[in-house]
């Protein structure tokens, strides 16, 4: 009996720009979920296509069979700290482990330009993105015990390999 090719093994990775019409599906639920849970999506328009280009950031799409299914990007923040920001995966795609490869390739990506440290800020009301940086090494600038909605953005950094804090 032949192999059938696994799921996983249809997925690979496109550097792109922000502005790529294949982001779009994906940054248009993006503003869809920020305006359900905050009532504007106010922050997808806050940073310039640019920010996420070469040499100092990046843009990615996990695609699957050659349609998007989870994407994300980082910014300088400043000299040796990359922002990551946009990371998200597809609501059909969801709980496959997604938002981690993404976050594995772009801390990669990070690290070969010379970036030292990761920092991010998700929303108070994103439990399922604030599970994922815990669960990815990330660690917290603010007290896990205090309800998330009295502390605004929540902010998480990770030193990448090879660098100290």
């Amino acid at each position: 009996m032949p192999l059938t090719p696994s799921r996983e093994s249809a997925l690979s990775v496109r550097r792109t720009t922000a502005d790529d019409p294949l982001a779009r599906p994906l940054l248009d639920e993006l503003a869809h979920e920020y305006t359900t849970r905050y009532g504007s999506a106010h922050d997808l328009s806050r940073y310039p296509a640019e920010e996420f280009a070469p040499p100092h950031g990046a843009f990615l799409l996990l695609l699957e069979q050659g349609r998007p299914v989870a994407g994300g990007a980082y910014r300088r923040y400043d000299d040796r700290t990359a922002e990551l920001k946009r990371i998200w995966t597809h609501s059909a795609h969801r709980r496959r482990g997604l938002a981690r490869r993404v976050l594995t390739v772009l801390e990669r990506e990070a690290a070969t330009r010379g970036y030292s440290r990761i920092y991010l800020t998700t929303g108070p009301r994103q439990p399922e993105a604030r599970g994922l940086y815990l669960a990815s090494g990330y660690r917290p600038l603010f007290d896990v015990s205090a309800d998330p909605e009295s502390i605004g953005p929540l902010p998480f950094e990770k030193f990448l390999e090879n660098s100290k804090p």
